[in-house]
Parts: C-alpha cells; sequence; structure tokens
C-alpha cells in the first residue's frame, strides 16, 4: 500500500505512534533533491540523540547532486570488484527466529519486484542498487571515532535510528543501509577521512517513488511479549 501524502495526514498520524507505524525503508527514490533547508532541519533534530556520557560520537558526510552521482559510480564499480571487509564484525550467522525474520524481508522484497527465489542473478542485481543509493538524491554515512569501540558505535545506531524517525516527521523517504559500511577504506578513500573514522553505516534519503512497487510491502514486528521479560520480584 503506498504511503500517505504528508499534506493529508491527520492528527494520529502525526503522533509518535503513527510514525513509528508508517516509517518504511525505501528503495526506489525520485531523482529530485531535496531543499537544503530541509536537510539542514533533519540532521538538527536528530542531534537530540542520546550518546554514552554525551559524547556524541557520530560524524555525517551528506552527500547531494554531483556528489551523490560520483559517490555511487565510485562505490558501485568498488563494491563489485572487492569483498566486503567492514570495521564492524558481522554476524556468524542466523538461527532461528533471527533467520526466519530475515527470509522473510528478503522473499517479500523480491516478491515485490518479480523475482524468483532461485534467481541468484536478478537477487544480485536488486542488492547491487544499495551501492547507486537506490536512486536517491542524498546520502549520509556516518562514522565513528576508533577510540570510542563499540560504544561509539552503538550511540550512532541510535543516532540512526533518530534519524529515521526524524526523516518520517518530515515527510522525508529514508532507508538506513548496512551495506554501505562494507567497504570502509573505499569511503575513507573517497573522503580523504582517516584511519580513525570507522565507517558504521548509511542512509540514503529523498522522495519516495511511490509508482515502484518494491515501496509497496510492508514488514511486520514480533509482539513486545516476545523480546520484554517481566521481573517483578
Amino acid at each position: 500500500m503506498p504511503p500517505k501524502n504528508t499534506a493529508t495526514l491527520t492528527t494520529e498520524d502525526k503522533t509518535l505512534e503513527g510514525i513509528l507505524t508508517r516509517r518504511h525503508s525505501t528503495r526506489a527514490f525520485l531523482p529530485d533533491s531535496l531543499p537544503e533547508d530541509r536537510i539542514t532541519r533533519l540532521f538538527e533534530l536528530a542531534q537530540r540523540t542520546a550518546s554514552w556520557c554525551n559524547v556524541q560520537p557520530w560524524q555525517v558526510l551528506v552527500t547531494s547532486g554531483e556528489g551523490t552521482a560520483r559517490l555511487a559510480r565510485g562505490l558501485s564499480e568498488f563494491a563489485g570488484s572487492h569483498t566486503p571487509a567492514p570495521d564492524f564484525g558481522m554476524p556468524s550467522s542466523y538461527q532461528g527466529e533471527y533467520a526466519a525474520r530475515r527470509r522473510e524481508s528478503g522473499y517479500a522484497l523480491y516478491e515485490s519486484v518479480g523475482i524468483d527465489r532461485g534467481d541468484r542473478e536478478a537477487r544480485a542485481a536488486q542488492a547491487a542498487l544499495n551501492f547507486s543509493f537506490f536512486g536517491a538524491p542524498h546520502v549520509a554515512i556516518i562514522t565513528t571515532d576508533r577510540e570510542l569501540g563499540n560504544y561509539g558505535a552503538i550511540d550512532c545506531g541510535g543516532y540512526l535510528s533518530t534519524l529515521l524517525i526524524t526523516a518520517e516527521s518530515l515527510g522525508i523517504a529514508a532507508i538506513p543501509q548496512a551495506a554501505l559500511a562494507m567497504h570502509p577504506d573505499f569511503i575513507r578513500e573517497h573522503f580523504s577521512l582517516g584511519q580513525d573514522r570507522q565507517v558504521v553505516a548509511g542512509m540514503s534519503f529523498g522522495l519516495e517513488n511511490t509508482e515502484h512497487p518494491i515501496n509497496g510491502f510492508r514488514l511486520g514486528r514480533a509482539p513486545a511479549e516476545q523480546v520484554v521479560t517481566w521481573i517483578r520480584s
């Protein structure tokens, strides 16, 4: 079901509950750039994110125009010929409910664009669209200070979550992307970053292409009782 136009949202839709319920990852964008004041507002609000001892470890690179196009060309070429080597370790495996949720997500995505589950070539081509940002006009690359270790990365995860919720509240479509952190050496060289910066994740954003079928599927969430354990005595 296509997302609502923010101009027609009801008061209930604009509550935090409405924003959380409505938010989804966009995988097809319109090419139109956003006004810079709107982007600035997004990142100003995200600065309210809580962090360990208020260290605010995140540094963000935001691309626009040719900056986005040049990054897409370079990263797509690099990713096509290099094995992922992220700064932070990948999951060693997906088992049980984690594997089930991952399969559900993948199957829903492939089904939305008519990719057969066994068509590895088409699946690889779809995955490669991560590196051209699904056509988004803007990308945010989030980095942390290497000396802050896992705590810095955790804080950046909270920052990314705030960015996604804030984007939805401002009518900005977005998708968080671990794929953009798979080749940190390229990112550091491309942006002339020092080795002290570790790449945590990326976020592509802009205006959603509501006509594209890939933006029509939605994923559920586990009920709270499956993840919350009450200790009453």
